[in-house]
């Protein structure tokens, strides 16, 4: 029982199948965990309605995946939520990095001024998934079915079946898209028999999440250690998390037994050791971990895509996994609302793939370096870790050798087929492909102004093509948003409904934005795609 936390417990609501047969939707979504509850709520906010089904009839064990980076707490911003994430999590944005009993030296994330959201904010999962849920009822589009477990799953061309297993009985529905967000052990990956493609790492570390009593040592701030005193020859690493939870990882190495790490007498004394004698704690919650870094080799498969743990798996150190995942919906469903509503043509949600498996793979590289450097293999690569390690104290170039885990930043589309090449030359700004760079304006912040759609920025004496289904926002041309965004008088920034750049002008004539608003949603012709 946790000391901080009640999980809710959702009732079974028996569904309308059981009594009247066969029903369809247009989505149905497999997992109510943070990424499908995420994808469920944008597609709301789209005015998509969908079936969300999970197996269970509560939020996730444990804080989990706790680093929300900034460009995650911008998309639930959007989405409703920044508040109470900016009101209830502790923000951080300074990480320390240790090598024995010493500071190796010290980074700050976020050092430039102007922006809405922190570099980070740390928050148990539990906390977000409630949040999502609440989101999700008061919408009125999701139809959230707990104690609802796939059993099978049948495709048919335009459509999937699928089979729910419930504690009243059996029934089946069919959708136009099955969203598959049910995670590591994912049912939907199993029933279409589907290989990961990547590397599961030899070593171990275990995950425990402390409730410090009294006066505490640490700020909030990243900490972590490489061969700490108190745990010597492996890795630490520390978190602050609200209600006076810590997470504390250790290394424990390959031969050790997840079962027997796990039991209270094996970590207390390791937190013991850490904290010294006069931190009284309470252990709350405890994990052990093996690093996978793999992927599927396609997300979209015919009308089943796949989301989060589900289609790609990264080690926790840099916060990619839950972050990846939370930018997977942030991704799809704008594309996927657009194709059901009929304003965008089936094949947009191809670039799903396109955009999202290269994101996937810069994740898993940066995890994977990071794992080689946390968990040298061998006595010369531990020899290169520690030399490395002991330079940073006094120089910046073994300080970007350092790797303690790359922290999650956004992939910018660089290869996208819905964005239009750059036609002049541009010195600052985010180039086409990338997420929006957010600046103060007048009335408040430019991302809350661009919200979930099609925008064109219009800096200055800009010309507004006035086309049909397209916002305009126009902005000055001098200032903090004209800096950040390279901008001169007379040019614009046409934005996705996910706030990523789908093109820039120096002038933005008429039938340019027009193509490229064409591009955006697919509908580009097949020349203009393949000159890119």
């Amino acid at each position: 029982m946790s000391a901080t936390w009640t999980s809710p417990r959702f009732p079974f609501r028996r569904p309308p199948e059981l009594d009247r047969g066969l029903s369809h939707h247009r989505v149905a979504i497999v997992g109510a965990g943070m990424v499908g509850l995420t994808v469920a709520l944008d597609l709301a906010r789209h005015g998509i309605a969908t079936v969300l089904l999970d197996e269970d009839d509560t939020v996730s064990i444990g804080s989990r995946a706790i680093c929300l980076a900034k460009r995650t707490l911008e998309i639930y911003d959007r989405l409703g939520l920044g508040e109470r994430l900016l009101d209830k999590g502790v923000t951080w944005q300074v990480g320390k990095v240790f090598h024995g009993a010493s500071l190796a030296y010290a980074f700050d994330l976020l050092p430039e001024t102007g922006h809405r959201m922190p570099a980070f904010v740390n928050l148990q999962q539990y906390y977000l998934e409630a949040w999502l849920v609440e989101a999700c009822a008061a919408s009125g589009l999701v139809d959230l079915r707990w104690q609802s477990r796939l059993s099978a799953l049948d495709c048919a061309g335009d459509h999937v079946r699928l089979t729910v297993e419930t504690p009243e009985g059996t029934y089946a529905l069919t959708a136009e898209w099955l969203l598959a967000c049910d995670g590591a052990r994912s049912t939907v990956r199993a029933a279409l028999d589907l290989p990961f493609v990547g590397h599961v790492f030899r070593d171990r570390f275990l995950i425990a999440d402390v409730v410090l009593k009294g006066k505490v040592p640490f700020p909030s701030e990243r900490w972590f250690w490489f061969d700490p005193p108190f745990h010597p020859g492996q890795s630490v690493l520390l978190h602050k998390q609200p209600d006076r939870m810590w997470r504390i990882d250790f290394q424990l190495g390959w031969q050790a037994d997840p079962e027997e790490e796990k039991r209270p007498e094996r970590v207390i004394p390791r937190i013991r050791a850490m904290l010294g004698e006069e931190i009284d704690f309470d252990l709350e919650w405890v994990s052990v971990y093996t690093f996978r870094c793999h992927r599927l080799e396609r997300f979209v498969h015919g009308h089943i895509v796949f989301l989060g743990d589900a289609a790609h798996q990264v080690s926790p150190f840099g916060a990619r996994g839950g972050n990846g995942g939370v930018q997977d919906a942030d991704n799809l469903a704008w594309k996927l609302a657009a194709v059901l509503r009929g304003e965008a043509p089936p094949a947009l949600i191809d670039s799903y793939d396109a955009e999202r498996i290269p994101a996937a793979d810069e994740n898993i590289l940066h995890s994977t370096r990071a794992t080689d450097f946390i968990t040298p293999k061998t006595e010369a690569a531990r020899a290169y870790r520690d030399a490395v390690l002991c330079l940073a104290r006094g120089h910046d170039f073994a300080r970007r050798m350092v790797n303690s885990g790359r922290l999650s930043a956004p992939h910018r589309y660089a290869t996208t087929p819905l964005s239009t090449p750059d036609r002049e030359a541009w010195t600052a700004g985010p180039a086409p492909g990338a997420p929006a760079t957010d600046a103060p304006i007048e009335g408040g912040w430019l991302l809350n102004r661009l919200g979930g759609r099609p925008v064109l920025l219009l800096f200055g004496a800009a010309s507004d093509p006035a086309l049909p289904g397209l916002a305009v926002l126009r902005l000055p041309a001098q200032g903090v948003a004209a800096d950040r965004y390279g901008a001169r008088d007379g040019s614009a920034y046409l934005m996705r409904p996910d706030q990523h750049v789908a093109a820039r002008f120096a002038a933005p004539a008429p039938e340019t934005v027009e193509a490229a608003l064409a591009r955006m949603w697919g509908r580009a012709p097949a020349a203009l795609r393949n000159a890119a």
